[in-house]
């Protein structure tokens, strides 16, 4: 019984900077990489952070959880971030009746051809945003979390591989908590950070008016790299250097996290290497081939506080408490000399 597949385009990097059969250097990386940001800000106005941390994500070739109220851009985010580097973007609204196989896909019989083929879902893309991810049941979060941690899915006893590149940009509101399923610890533990958009400032917003008054400007984004390209830039990331020293920086502050009296549930190993991964790519952004302390110091909130589970939290509300205990172990921490 055979089974096909349905692939996503193929990339094309005829417009990119960044050739397909060249791998770059540090300084053959900055332009490219600050035209990919430019072109997403073109679109998501006024949040510059937030785009910097989506191209962290993208490049240590992580996941990113946003949360935050509806209706500040986070689809807007994903479609932008997806036609930037000529990819496909697939939406996904998670609901309590969405079942795994509307995330993997399915085999259909085919009459004419009298077998059975495989219909590829819509993790079947480059960029997938899952839209208020803790609507969904543990069983279909299940589904998701082999996605985002092997890169491929299951279906019928058979591997089917994602990407690359293959990036998952989540969301839940943070003040809605009727008809949830909370994500668990092993869950957040697979999304390299977390952020939070925000309401624009009021010039930005007045800004965002104007620039949709006659449609939506994301659609006419033209890509600025390749998926060539980003598998090149994922590469030269795990090549930018980090001193011992920053290391055993990054070390410490994950210990400190789980001998810290107002945190119940410490950063993981993979929580280190998180943010050894996320400081890489932050370097790489800055044109640097080695990381440098501040990196590190500027990620530990993003990357650590979502890991952690704060006595004071409650359900949905771990965010701001386990934001602060972050913030008080950078401030503690002794940098390296």
């Amino acid at each position: 019984m055979a089974t096909d597949r349905v692939l996503p385009p193929a990339f094309s990097s005829a417009d990119s900077d960044v050739g397909t059969n060249h791998t770059p250097g540090v300084e053959e990386s900055v332009g490219p990489l600050r035209r990919l940001q430019e072109n997403i800000a073109g679109v998501l106005l006024g949040k510059p952070e937030a785009i910097r941390l989506a191209v962290v994500a993208l490049l240590a070739d992580g996941h990113l959880l946003i949360e935050d109220v509806p209706g500040i851009g986070k689809t807007l985010l994903a479609k932008a971030l997806a036609r930037s580097i000529d990819g496909v973007c697939h939406r996904v609204q998670f609901t309590p009746d969405l079942l795994p196989s509307d995330l993997t896909g399915t085999s259909v019989f085919h009459q004419p051809r009298g077998e059975f083929v495989f219909v590829p879902g819509p993790l079947f893309a480059n960029v997938v945003l899952a839209d208020e991810i803790n609507r969904a049941t543990p069983r279909t979060q299940s589904a998701l979390l082999e996605a985002m941690s092997d890169r491929q899915v299951s279906v019928d006893g058979r591997p089917w591989p994602l990407g690359p590149p293959f990036l998952v940009l989540a969301t839940q509101n943070p003040y809605e908590f009727e008809g949830t399923y909370p994500l668990p610890e092993s869950q957040l533990d697979r999304f390299l950070l977390r952020l939070r958009l925000g309401y624009p400032a009021r010039a930005a917003e007045k800004a965002i008016l104007t620039a949709h008054r006659a449609g939506e400007p994301v659609e006419l984004l033209r890509p600025v790299l390749g998926g060539d390209d980003i598998i090149a830039l994922q590469g030269l990331v795990r090549r930018v250097r980090v001193e011992d020293s920053l290391s055993d920086y990054i070390l410490d502050l994950t210990a400190a996290t789980r001998a810290h009296p107002d945190i119940y549930l410490g950063a993981s190993t993979r929580a280190a290497l998180a943010l050894y991964r996320a400081a890489q790519a932050v370097a790489l952004i800055d044109g640097r081939d080695y990381v440098v302390p501040d990196d590190v110091k500027r990620l530990a909130g993003p990357v650590l506080a979502h890991r952690l589970l704060a006595k004071a939290s409650r359900q949905g509300g771990r965010g701001d408490a386990a934001e602060a205990v972050v913030a008080d172990i950078v401030g503690q921490t002794p940098l390296p000399a």
